[in-house]
This record gives C-alpha cells, sequence and structure tokens, in this order.
C-alpha cells in the first residue's frame, strides 16, 4: 500500500509537471502503458490470496481512475496552451490581396439588387427599408387582405409567437413577412405625399421547388401623388424592364389581374426573344410574366392615413431572383442558396463589376464567365 501511495504521488507530480503533450504521453505510458508501473500491480493481483486480492484491486482501480482524470485536465490544459502559442504566431494580414489570383465572385441576387436600385435611382426612387419581422396589420391588415385570405393560412405563411409565455395565438402572432409591402405602410404613416420609394430587401413563405424557395427577395414600389394615373404605372415599368435588360424596345403587355391591395390590377408580361447581346431571354418565343402592378386600393390609402380623395398612386412588386434567371439563364432558384463555389464562379461578378444610382449599368451585364 505504502509503495501504491507513493507511486501515485510520484505520477500526479509527473503530470502536473509536464511541459508539452509529448512528455505528458511519456508519463502515461511509464504508469499506465503495456509495461506501465501501475499496469505491472495489476498484473500481479492473480498470485495474492483472495482477501488481499480484494482490497489491493479495489485501491488500484482508485489509483487508476485518478491519474487517468489528472491526465485529461493536464492534456486540455496544455493543448488550449499550444493553441493559444500558434495563433500569436500565425497571424493574417487579412488586408492584403487575395493570391496569386482574384478568385472571389459577387452572387447574381447582390448584383441584380444593386441594378434595381440604380435604375429606380435614377428615376428619383428613394429606398425604403424595414423589419423582416412584421406585425399582421402591416403585412395583411393594411393591405386590405382578409382575414380568411388564403396568403394567411400557416401552410403559407411563418408564424412567430409574439409573447413566449403564453400559448401560441394565430391571430395576435407575429409574420416573417410574406413581401415587403409593409414598407409601403409604414412610409405612407410617416411621409407625406409626393411618396416615391422602391422596397427590396428579403420575404419569406413556406414553399420549395425549382421556382420557389423559403426564403427569397423582393423588389415593390410605392408612387403617391394627385392625379397619378395607370398610364403612369406602365410608362414607368416599360423604362425599368428596358434598362434593366439593356435593350432599345422590348415587347410587354398587361393582363388584368386580382390583387386585394390594388384596384385596377395587372400581370406585366414581356415577350421572351433573344437580344442584339445573344442575351435570350425566357424560352420558346411566348410572353413570361414578371411582376404584378395596379393601382393602390383607397382602403390601403386610408390604413396608411392619407386620403384617398385628394391622391392616389401605383404600387408594383417582383422577384429579385426571377430577375436574375431571366438576365442570365440561370435554370433553377434552388441553386441561389445552395452556397456552391463552382455554380458562383460561373454565375457571379467580379467585385469591380458593379452598379450604382449614379454610375449606371455595365455595358453587357458584366457576367463573370
Amino acid at each position: 500500500m505504502e509503495n501504491l501511495e507513493q507511486l501515485k504521488a510520484e505520477a500526479l507530480n509527473e503530470i502536473s509537471s509536464a511541459a508539452d503533450i509529448k512528455q505528458l504521453e511519456e508519463t502515461r505510458v511509464a504508469v499506465l502503458g503495456k509495461k506501465g508501473k501501475l499496469t505491472e500491480l495489476m498484473k500481479g493481483l492473480g498470485a495474492l490470496p483472495t482477501e488481499e486480492k480484494i482490497a489491493l484491486g479495489k485501491q488500484l482501480n482508485i489509483v487508476k481512475s485518478e491519474v487517468e482524470k489528472a491526465l485529461e485536465a493536464q492534456k486540455n490544459i496544455l493543448e488550449a496552451k499550444a493553441l493559444d502559442e500558434k495563433l500569436k504566431t500565425e497571424t493574417v494580414d487579412v488586408t492584403l490581396p487575395v493570391r496569386p489570383e482574384q478568385q472571389g465572385r459577387i452572387h447574381p441576387v447582390s448584383k441584380i439588387y444593386e441594378e434595381v436600385v440604380a435604375i429606380f435611382g435614377q428615376m428619383g426612387f428613394d429606398v425604403a427599408k424595414g423589419p423582416d419581422i412584421e406585425d399582421q396589420f402591416h403585412n395583411f391588415n393594411a393591405l386590405n387582405m382578409p382575414a380568411n385570405h388564403p396568403a394567411r393560412q400557416m401552410q403559407d405563411t411563418f408564424y412567430i409567437n409574439n409573447n413566449p409565455n403564453q400559448p401560441f395565438d394565430m391571430d395576435s402572432a407575429y409574420v416573417v413577412r410574406t413581401h415587403t409591402s409593409g414598407m409601403q405602410i409604414r412610409t405612407m404613416e410617416n411621409q407625406r405625399p409626393p411618396i416615391r420609394i422602391i422596397a427590396p430587401g428579403r420575404t419569406y413563405r413556406s414553399d420549395y421547388d425549382a421556382t420557389h424557395t423559403p426564403m427569397f427577395h423582393q423588389v415593390e414600389g410605392l408612387v403617391i401623388d394627385k392625379n397619378i394615373t395607370m398610364a403612369h404605372l406602365k410608362g414607368c415599368l416599360y423604362d425599368f424592364m428596358k434598362a434593366f435588360f439593356e435593350l432599345d424596345e422590348l415587347p410587354v403587355r398587361y393582363r388584368p389581374s386580382y390583387f386585394p391591395f390594388t384596384e385596377p390590377s395587372a400581370e406585366m408580361d414581356i415577350g421572351c426573344l433573344k437580344t442584339k447581346t445573344e442575351l435570350k431571354i425566357g424560352a420558346g418565343t411566348d410572353w413570361l410574366e414578371v411582376l404584378g402592378c395596379g393601382m393602390v386600393h383607397p382602403n390601403v390609402l386610408r390604413a396608411g392615413g392619407i386620403n384617398p380623395d385628394e391622391y392616389q398612386g401605383f404600387a408594383f412588386g417582383m422577384g429579385i431572383d426571377r430577375l436574375a434567371m431571366l438576365k442570365y439563364g440561370i435554370p433553377d432558384l434552388r441553386t441561389f442558396f445552395e452556397s456552391d463555389v463552382r455554380w458562383l464562379k460561373h454565375y457571379g461578378f467580379t467585385p469591380l463589376d458593379f452598379s450604382s444610382m449614379t454610375g449606371g449599368l455595365s455595358d453587357n451585364g458584366g457576367l463573370a464567365r
């Protein structure tokens, strides 16, 4: 027993004084290895009488457990110390340029976002930004959407409990915004006409396939003033599409539609064609829907605190991801969010190829092939 206590004391002392992982491993082998001191003692238990074997075996297991715990604790200390020393010596200057060549690419969604802001900025639109988590008044009620509207059902909309200490109540819950139209109401509440804004940003819906994802990007526009007509809406969107696709002429048409927040409402189609720069828009030779639009419903104006007898306006909304798919021939929306470096290298843009409100667009869209 005295030899065992002496062995434990020596082992613990060597463990605590180990200067590195290598020295600690040597101590472990000397004590617990196949020919270690403690292992040899345990091998000799078989030659002892039963009572002595039980007593000594118990003491050996206790010492072994204490030594193993000490080894593990010292190992953690030494590894942390080694990591600290490594981090101190292996510094990286993150301001240095990428070498040997430039590898980064700007995502197509970021590029289209810049182009949309640049075009509407030149038209005199301001950019409005708001929260991703909305209350139901700004996301639904103020937009003239009744309580039984299909878009408000849980299979289409993500809801968040507004009070984690209470049971979930769908009527009072917050929503992860299904569109950026809430910014139209917020702008009307805080700004008097004339109003001319676009609201780009992330939106969320419970959907996932080749042309839909749970998180996507939209841009919505709002113009309110006296004597605004449908002709202003059509002219604005036509000029935007020509500038966006960088064309002198573009076949468009407007089909009657229904949206609860606009009346009358329409959907804008563009003709599928190949441009002068060999840019193919859509597939085939048919029409392709690109956005929804219409004159702002009087109920929506009232909800925003604007008198519909004095002012009127138009609104529109389109998917930024869909615009990128059309302009750059990307077949599947899901690939936008898969973080595939090969995909980004093919469809991405060089950092210096940018669009701005004053600089306009690039000559050919800047696609890095």
